[in-house]
């Protein structure tokens, strides 16, 4: 699709605008200053036409900060990529310097440029546009992000310089998209390696990386095809406990990013070696579990467990010793894992380094099996072959809570839901179910999915 990039100065409206024309709250609007900071991608249709829409952060092009030099890299990659480019101004504030600079860097770039004035949101305001004319931008607009005004016709002026591209079908795109493409959430809490883990799945500098909690906000999302399959990675904002996050936008990104959680097939939760598993590792692992998510445990900076063991090592034993010594240090560290994430005993565990990219080679193929096992069902004459050789017997369940199962099927995919029918319409009991999951997965695997059981009394 051609793409068009969205930027200009922070605070002017440019996510408002993005959001507006994609259609929804895919990006995090409010008063501060600096709120995206990634480029995000939306699609949207007009005309006819499909178009790819991208948002950046706010450019300041004479800050050399960290965060605000690495939001403009982020920005001229997104400008190298557009096939047309809308600066955004506000219209009720006076043009600043890093408006005129940036008018004449992206005059210079040679892409079809437009000016959007926003915030004119009456004709009584058409004249707040009369000082933007010195930016030196013909193709002006005032228009108002917020209640839509004035987008027809930018829209309208944008297509005219677009290249005309095949355009896919709605049936060619279920086709293409819906159906093989498997929605991947790197979920954690901040400074685990996140964005660096997606940067190198994506093979881009998709995210800012930086040692700063909280530096990645909005979700940021990318596909990678491979071998014939899709997967859209989507890097989100660390979750981190409500008294920890004070500004707006921080407490926002954490709340878009379970809603972000809630969309995905599968959740990639990413810990630290060298910190271990936390209380909130176990309460993000939680909301994943809980809403259905499939789960993949990365325990990340795996070498630099490795590499201080190594120094240790040196000074007391051999090389080789230690080299044999490895790999019981990484069952007793998944032993570790597994008790303080029992609930999570269905996903596979991988030992990586994000930063070396040793270990990660094995992350797609656990995804492609991840994901084939959440779509996989079962059928009811499997299912009632399996439900005969269960000896139920074992189950220690009270006798007043037991239930008998007279047969059962699998009621969907993704997570796998199965119904039982029983003569007594109860709640299973904690321990029936557990067991019941247990032979399931015995059976039949699921690997790196929950399973759902629920009970239906036989009329």
């Amino acid at each position: 699709m051609p793409k068009v990039a969205i930027v200009g100065r922070p605070n002017v409206g440019k996510s408002t605008l993005f959001n507006r024309l994609v259609g929804s709250r895919r990006a995090i609007v409010g008063d501060e200053p600096g709120i995206t900071r990634d480029r995000l991608y939306g699609e949207t249709e007009w005309r006819g036409r499909h178009l790819r829409i991208v948002d950046t952060g706010g450019i300041l092009p004479e800050d050399k900060d960290f965060i605000p030099a690495e939001i403009f890299r982020q920005a001229k990659v997104a400008l190298q990529e557009a096939d047309a480019v809308i600066m955004v101004v506000d219209g009720r504030t006076e043009m600043a310097s890093p408006d005129i600079e940036l008018a004449r860097q992206l005059i210079r770039s040679g892409k079809p440029l437009f000016l959007a004035v926003n915030k004119v949101d009456t004709d009584k305001q058409q004249t707040l546009t009369d000082e933007f004319h010195r930016l030196g931008i013909r193709k002006l607009f005032p228009v108002s992000a917020e209640n839509a005004r004035g987008l027809d016709d930018l829209l309208d002026a944008v297509l005219e310089v677009l290249p005309l591209r095949d355009q896919l079908t709605t049936e060619d795109t279920e086709d293409t998209e819906e159906s093989h493409e498997t929605k991947v959430a790197i979920i954690g809490h901040p400074n685990v390696g996140k964005s660096t883990l997606l940067n190198l799945l994506t093979g881009a500098d998709r995210s800012i990386v930086s040692p700063i909690p909280g530096t990645t906000r909005d979700a940021v999302d990318e596909i990678v095809e491979r071998d014939g399959k899709r997967f859209r990675f989507i890097d989100t904002a660390g979750i981190r406990r409500k008294g920890k996050t004070h500004l707006m936008a921080e407490k926002l990104s954490v709340v878009m990013a379970r809603k972000h959680l809630e969309a995905v097939d599968i959740a990639l939760l990413v810990i630290d070696a060298t910190e271990g598993v936390s209380q909130l590792d176990a309460a993000i692992a939680g909301y994943a579990h809980e809403s259905g998510r499939s789960m993949i445990i990365i325990v990340n900076k795996w070498d630099l467990v490795v590499s201080g063991k190594e120094r240790t090592g040196r000074q007391t034993k051999s090389s080789r010793m230690q080299e044999n010594k490895r790999p019981a240090d990484r069952i007793a560290y998944e032993e570790r894992l597994r008790d303080a994430l029992k609930f999570l005993s269905y996903a596979p565990i991988l030992f990586v380094s994000a930063s070396t990219g040793k270990g990660t080679e094995k992350i797609f193929p656990t995804l492609e099996e991840v994901a084939s096992e959440r779509r996989k069902r079962i059928g009811t004459g499997e299912m009632n072959r399996f439900l005969k050789h269960v000896d139920f017997e074992r189950a220690s369940v009270p006798a007043r809570q037991q239930v008998r199962i007279y047969y059962m099927t699998q009621a969907a995919v993704g997570p796998p839901t199965f119904v039982i029918f029983t003569d007594r319409k109860v709640k299973l009991h904690f321990a029936y179910q557990r067991f019941l999951e247990n032979q399931i997965r015995r059976a039949f695997g699921f690997l790196g999915t929950p399973i759902w059981i629920k009970n239906r009394a036989r009329n």
